[in-house]
């Protein structure tokens, strides 16, 4: 396996400053599971018709950190769309050691017992890459997955799907998930890391290496695991790392779209 499964650190971290400008959207997709609502923010400036499906960790759309990051993707001229990726069934972190994630990941907190697996979340990100293509008219799609979400980044990286993908502090990811991509991958990994390991990255830069596709790694020292989207932003290491990790993501984005 590329990088583990979530652990308490999945949820750990700060609230960032600012509100949102952006807006729920109720059931932006359906699936067989039900309605699924989403997070839009619309680009404040003008440039390609481009967009980017935010896809998020364990708090889910509704996270403030997520939306203000999804504001800023806005900002540079993106169409950005974070989806519940758990049909109301997100974790929210002052209620994370409540949570049995075993329990969690298959539903047993949920009124519909739905597992939050591929089988679940595959039609969601199927949904949103039909919509925005077809009702917003995006002629490239991007994709950023933070922690649980770089998964989705991943299975989907392919013809048809996404163009390019970006992920931070990946986890779930199988080994095997990746070595099928077919479209470039940028990762920001964290030095300090239980799920994304020493071990799981240089793996990963190994089938990166055979997968051949345009690829990047980027480590960040004296930061952990959700330190893009949860860091201690008043904290001016963690604020650099952070600040930088977005770069990246944006350079890595705008390449691939507007080639």
């Amino acid at each position: 396996m590329a990088s583990g499964p979530i652990q308490a650190c999945c949820v750990q971290g700060f609230k960032y400053d600012g509100t949102p400008i952006g807006h729920i959207e109720p059931s932006f997709v359906n699936t067989q599971f039900g309605p699924v609502d989403a997070y839009i923010a619309e680009p404040t400036v003008d440039g390609e018709k481009h967009g980017i499906l935010f896809i998020p960790d364990v708090i889910g759309h509704s996270s403030t950190n997520a939306q203000l990051l999804a504001d800023q993707f806005a900002a540079r001229g993106y169409h950005v769309v974070i989806p519940d990726l758990f049909y109301g069934d997100a974790i929210e972190a002052s209620n994370f050691y409540n949570i049995d994630l075993s329990k969690w990941q298959l539903g047993h907190y949920s009124d519909r017992k739905l597992a939050h697996d591929p089988a679940s979340i595959d039609p969601i990100i199927e949904g949103c890459i039909k919509k925005m293509k077809t009702e917003f008219g995006i002629k490239r799609l991007g994709a950023v997955g933070y922690c649980f979400g770089a998964k989705y980044v991943v299975r989907f990286l392919k013809e048809g799907s996404f163009d390019v993908g970006y992920s931070a502090h990946p986890s779930f990811v199988d080994a095997e998930e990746l070595a099928a991509i077919t479209k470039p991958f940028s990762i920001s990994a964290a030095e300090n890391d239980d799920i994304f390991t020493v071990a799981g990255r240089h793996q990963s830069e190994t089938i990166l290496k055979q997968a051949g596709v345009p690829w990047q790694i980027a480590l960040y020292g004296g930061v952990s695991h959700g330190f893009a989207v949860r860091g201690d932003m008043k904290d001016k290491k963690q604020r650099f790392a952070i600040e930088s990790a977005f770069s990246q993501a944006v350079d890595w984005l705008k390449f691939h779209l507007d080639d």
